[in-house]
C-alpha cells in the first residue's frame, strides 16, 4: 500500500517470510534503485561495481549471519521476493557502511530527542537527514515474527530491514550518526536497531542486547520507553550512556559523552551545524508542554536549523523525513520529505 509517498508493508511469519513480503512489495523500486548508479553509491562516492565490493559485502555478511541469523534469513527472503541477487540485497543493508565516513562539510545528519512525562506518555522525535535523495524510497514495515507476540513498526529506506522504530512493548529507538574510531565488518547499526525492536521490550533489555553485539561503526542510539529515556554512544566496541533529565535529552552529530568527545572526527563545519542544532532542539524542547501533541513536535522539527533544506545536491544531506514516535500508544507519525511541506501520516500497531 502506498500512501502519500510512503509504502506501508505488513509482514509476518518466519524471517524469510517477512523478507519475501518486503521484497515483493518493493520489487520494482528496489530494482530501479540498484540500477541507479549501484544503489546511488556512484552518485555519492565515485565509481564502484558490485564485483569489486563483493569481498567487503561478504565480510559484513559473514559477521551478521553469525550474530543475527534471523536477520540474515530475512535478507535472503528480501532477495527472493524482489527478484534480486542476495549480494544486491546485502548491498542495500550495507550502503552506509560502504560509504564509510568522510571529513567533508555537511549540513546535518539527524537531530533526535526524547523525554518521558509524569503521566507515562513518552515521546521520541527526530529528523532524518540523509544524502542520496532517499525520500523517494520511504517505507514503513509492520512486522510480527512467528513465535512472538511482539510487533514492530519500522521506518525503512530502499530495502533496509531497519532504520528506526518502535515495538508493541513500548520501546522506541532513534539514531544519530557520530564519526570516530575504526569502521570495520560487524553488525551495521541499522540492523542492530531492528534486532533491538525484535528482541527487547524495554530500555533496560535493549541495553543488555546492545552490549552483546559487535557493531560495525560509530553511532548514537536514542532509547525511550515509559520509564526511561537515554542515549547510548558507540565507539570502537565501547558504549557510553547518558540518562534524560526532567526536560528530556537531545543528540545531534558530535559525541557528547566526555569519554568519547576527544575521539570525535567530525569536521569543523559539520560540528558547527551539529552544535547549532543541539542548542536549537534543546531550547525548543524546553518550550514544549509535557502533553505536546505530535503536530507540536513537527512544528519544532520543521524549523531551521533542525530542518536541513534541499540544496539541489544529491551528495549533500538534507531532511528526507521527520518522525514523532509515541511508543506507549504504539503510534509512529511520519512526515515524508521536507517536513515543512508535507502532511503527517500516522501508523499504528
Amino acid at each position: 500500500m502506498n500512501t502519500g509517498g510512503i509504502t506501508f508493508i505488513r509482514a509476518g511469519g518466519e524471517p524469510r517470510d517477512i523478507g519475501r513480503a518486503h521484497g515483493r512489495a518493493l520489487a520494482a523500486p528496489l530494482r530501479s534503485f540498484l540500477d541507479d548508479g549501484l544503489a546511488r553509491l556512484n552518485h555519492l562516492t565515485g565509481p564502484l561495481t558490485l564485483p569489486a565490493l563483493l569481498p567487503t559485502v561478504t565480510a559484513y555478511r559473514t559477521r551478521v549471519t553469525a550474530a543475527l541469523p534471523d536477520l540474515a534469513e530475512e535478507v535472503a527472503g528480501l532477495a527472493e521476493g524482489a527478484g534480486i541477487g542476495e549480494d544486491e540485497a546485502w548491498l542495500l543493508q550495507l550502503r552506509r557502511e560502504i560509504m564509510g565516513y568522510s571529513k567533508v562539510p555537511t549540513a546535518g545528519d539527524c537531530t533526535t530527542y526524547a523525554r518521558t512525562t509524569a503521566d507515562g506518555t513518552p515521546v521520541l522525535a527526530q529528523t532524518v537527514d540523509l544524502n542520496g535523495n532517499l525520500d523517494s524510497h520511504i517505507a514503513v514495515l509492520e512486522t510480527a515474527r512467528a513465535g512472538s507476540a511482539r510487533r514492530s513498526l519500522v521506518l525503512s529506506f530502499a530495502g533496509l530491514l531497519g532504520y528506526l522504530g518502535l515495538n508493541s512493548d513500548g520501546l522506541a529507538v532513534g539514531l544519530n550518526l557520530v564519526l570516530g574510531g575504526t569502521w570495520r565488518p560487524g553488525v551495521p547499526p541499522y540492523l542492530a536497531i531492528r534486532h533491538l525492536l525484535d528482541h527487547a521490550g524495554s530500555v533496560d533489555e535493549a541495553l543488555k542486547v546492545l552490549a552483546g553485539l559487535r557493531l560495525a561503526s560509530s553511532r548514537s542510539l536514542m532509547l525511550c520507553d515509559p520509564e526511561r529515556a537515554l542515549y547510548v554512544e558507540h565507539l570502537d566496541g565501547e558504549l557510553r550512556v547518558r540518562e534524560a533529565g526532567p526536560g528530556g535529552l537531545v543528540h545531534t552529530n558530535h559525541f557528547l559523552h566526555p569519554d568519547f568527545a576527544p575521539a570525535d572526527e567530525l569536521n569543523v563545519f559539520a560540528r558547527n551545524s551539529s552544535v547549532r542544532r543541539l542548542r536549537a532542539a534543546t531550547d525548543g524542547l524546553a518550550d514544549l508542554r509535557g502533553d505536546a501533541a505530535a503536530e507540536d513536535h513537527f512544528a519544532l522539527l520543521s524549523r531551521e536549523p533542525l530542518r536541513v533544506p534541499d540544496r539541489g545536491d544529491i551528495r549533500a544531506e538534507r531532511t528526507v523525513a521527520a518522525v514523532v514516535m509515541q511508543p506507549a500508544a504504539g503510534r509512529l507519525h511520519v512526515r515524508p520529505g521536507d517536513p515543512a511541506h508535507s502532511a503527517t501520516q500516522v501508523f499504528r500497531l
